[in-house]
């Protein structure tokens, strides 16, 4: 059975652009995005047409200067743009946030000359980024990865090593590379911006996942790539603060997609409940279940409202990296016990492939592990309560 469309949100926006972008958004999630969402990740399709579309719309460079040929919109904006293509297609949210990660640290960090030779094409030249951190032995305590980035005599970097969980991996057009270039610990990393052909550069078969199959998941490794001066950004021994600062804000993506996921279960399930008949009426007027449909629909109220407050600290240029963790762990594991719900309202035929809420359901248990597990999610809160020297 095709998604349904998404239903539309009652949003307030800040400006007019705002609301226009909003309807061009829900425009092309209605038309292009959920109509072939089943079929596409059933089959295991990356839609890298959806995504040439997305760029030639504007879309993904949305939080970035238009100087560069970004949107120039507020993050407010921003991740309500990807809540509503994620709850069109998770593997769409997800690869927008994805993209928007790894243009960080160029976006933040680069040179004006680095800026203005790559970001145009990056922001809507019709790219697709991945950001390489995490790597087989290094996940959670990211600050102990060990590709390295040798500087030669010349001034190029010759990188070695691998990255692992990595969307995109194999069909992106750069990647945005953590690399050792000093000693152990945190200040010894460094950020690199790596074009996909560069020699040296290849990608494992995509991980065989039990959701969000159409978005490629894969190690990359590095044989002796080399990279110049030129595309390393930001200083030596930055990288790390880099990494960090691109993930607070990732994070809140992560939260806008898992609102999204959410969404798209609780309309699903309201459906459901209003045309599925038992005892002689609509199973919508029973109690038990009216109160879960309740108790869903206010859980994605309160993840909403809770990534929108961290956005607009954000745009108000303030501390978010607390909000933003507390964004990233409820909305997710909001979205994983809403599309455990809405399998339960549909009953047996939740538990179908001819019904999308199986599908939910899976796609929702990675936005619980992605870009900080949940786990860590409540340390970076617990330290923000407790104070820096708290472990």
């Amino acid at each position: 059975m095709p998604d349904r469309p998404p239903t539309p949100v009652d949003r307030v926006l800040p400006t007019a652009e705002a609301r226009h972008l909003m309807t061009l958004v829900r425009d092309i999630a209605r038309r292009e995005i959920a109509p072939a969402a089943a079929e596409e990740e059933d089959a295991g399709r990356f839609p890298r047409e959806l995504f040439t579309l997305l760029s030639e719309s504007g879309l993904l460079g949305l939080p970035y200067d238009s100087a560069y040929g970004g949107g120039d919109q507020p993050y407010e904006v921003y991740l309500q743009v990807l809540e509503e293509l994620a709850a069109a297609r998770l593997t769409v949210g997800l690869g927008v946030g994805v993209h928007t990660l790894a243009a960080y640290a160029l976006a933040a960090h680069g040179t004006r000359e680095q800026r203005a030779a790559h970001l145009p094409a990056v922001l809507g030249g019709g790219l697709l980024g991945a950001y390489c951190l995490s790597e087989p032995s290094s996940g959670s305590d990211a600050a102990s990865l060990r590709t390295r980035a040798v500087r030669e005599g010349g001034g190029d970097w010759v990188i070695t090593g691998a990255k692992a969980w990595i969307t995109h991996g194999g069909i992106a057009d750069f990647y945005t590379v953590m690399a050792r270039t000093g000693g152990a610990g945190p200040r010894g990393i460094t950020a690199f911006l790596v074009p996909a052909d560069a020699a040296g550069l290849s990608a494992a078969a995509p991980e065989r996942k039990m959701g969000l199959k159409g978005s490629p998941t894969a190690q990359v490794h590095f044989d002796g790539v080399r990279v110049p001066d030129a595309r390393r950004l930001g200083d030596e021994g930055q990288g790390f603060a880099i990494a960090l600062a691109a993930l607070d804000s990732g994070r809140l993506g992560i939260a806008a997609c898992a609102v999204g996921l959410a969404q798209a279960a609780l309309d699903e399930a309201v459906a459901y409940a209003g045309q599925r008949r038992q005892f002689g009426r609509p199973i919508a007027d029973f109690q038990g279940l009216r109160f879960l449909l309740a108790d869903m629909a206010t859980r994605i109220e309160a993840g909403r409202a809770l990534y929108l407050a961290a956005a607009r600290l954000r745009d108000a240029g303030r501390p978010f990296a607390r909000q933003a963790a507390m964004a990233k762990l409820h909305c997710t594991d909001a979205a994983m016990q809403i599309t455990v719900d809405a399998v339960q309202v549909l009953g047996g035929y939740g538990y179908t492939a001819d019904f999308p809420v199986e599908r939910y359901l899976r796609e929702a248990k990675v936005l619980q592990i992605v870009e900080g597990t949940n786990q860590i999610q409540r340390m970076v809160i617990a330290r923000h309560l407790l104070g820096p020297e708290s472990r």
